[in-house]
């Protein structure tokens, strides 16, 4: 099989084994600049150029589509699905795991557990929110972000309600979220397929830092 790693880091760990799996399963792996795409719209079938030249045929693509790049990547990702070129990850999927709102309505659509979780605009809206979701202290978050970039611990519910304002008036939509202090400021990530758990990993955060996905 032929396979097309999306990547804008070929040199990155997590490329390179990727890579590395692939050949080592028997298959043909290459690493493509994502950025180095051109979508050819003018054609009656859709069709990929890449570096200036026809893109060859690929039997999958494994996306590693960076945050920075999301709409163009994605759209790479979406003319991919349209060749009906398999890909693990779909346009859409990525898309949605983007958004911190959109990605928790489908969690909670299919009774996945979660910290209570509120998300309103109106500043009368914000204090029943933050109560709903079991008061101070309460997480903070952007809905789009990662590594713990634009998530923020409020203590209290006057320090919450003012963040919360300040975010508003810059035109940022935020999510407001249990705080899980049992946790310690530790997580476990998962990698489930179909129905079973195929591997996992815990993250834990350093000193008092209550974010494990600071890195």
């Amino acid at each position: 099989m032929k396979l097309a790693i999306l990547s804008r880091a070929p040199q990155a760990y997590s490329t390179q084994r990727l890579k590395a799996a692939a050949e080592h399963r028997g298959h043909r792996a290459l690493v493509l600049n994502t950025l180095r795409f051109a979508i050819d719209l003018a054609t009656e079938e859709p069709d990929l150029r890449y570096r200036g030249k026809q893109l060859s045929d690929y039997d999958a693509i494994l996306p590693r589509i960076g945050n920075s790049i999301t709409y163009f990547g994605t759209a790479v990702v979406r003319q991919f699905e349209q060749m009906d070129v398999y890909t693990p990850n779909t346009a859409n999927g990525i898309s949605n795991s983007r958004d911190k709102l959109r990605a928790i309505q489908i969690l909670s659509r299919h009774n996945i557990e979660m910290p209570a979780t509120a998300f309103v605009r109106n500043r009368a809206d914000v204090r029943p929110a933050i109560e709903s979701v079991g008061g101070a202290p309460v997480v903070i978050k952007l809905l789009e972000g990662t590594q713990g970039i634009g998530v923020i611990l409020a203590p209290t519910i006057k320090v919450a309600e003012a963040i919360i304002e300040t975010l508003h008036s810059t035109r940022q939509n935020v999510l407001i979220q249990r705080f899980v202090s049992e946790s310690r400021g530790r997580d476990i990530r998962a990698l489930v397929v179909g129905d079973r758990v195929v591997a996992a990993m815990r993250r834990q955060a350093s000193g008092d830092e209550f974010r494990s996905n600071v890195h």
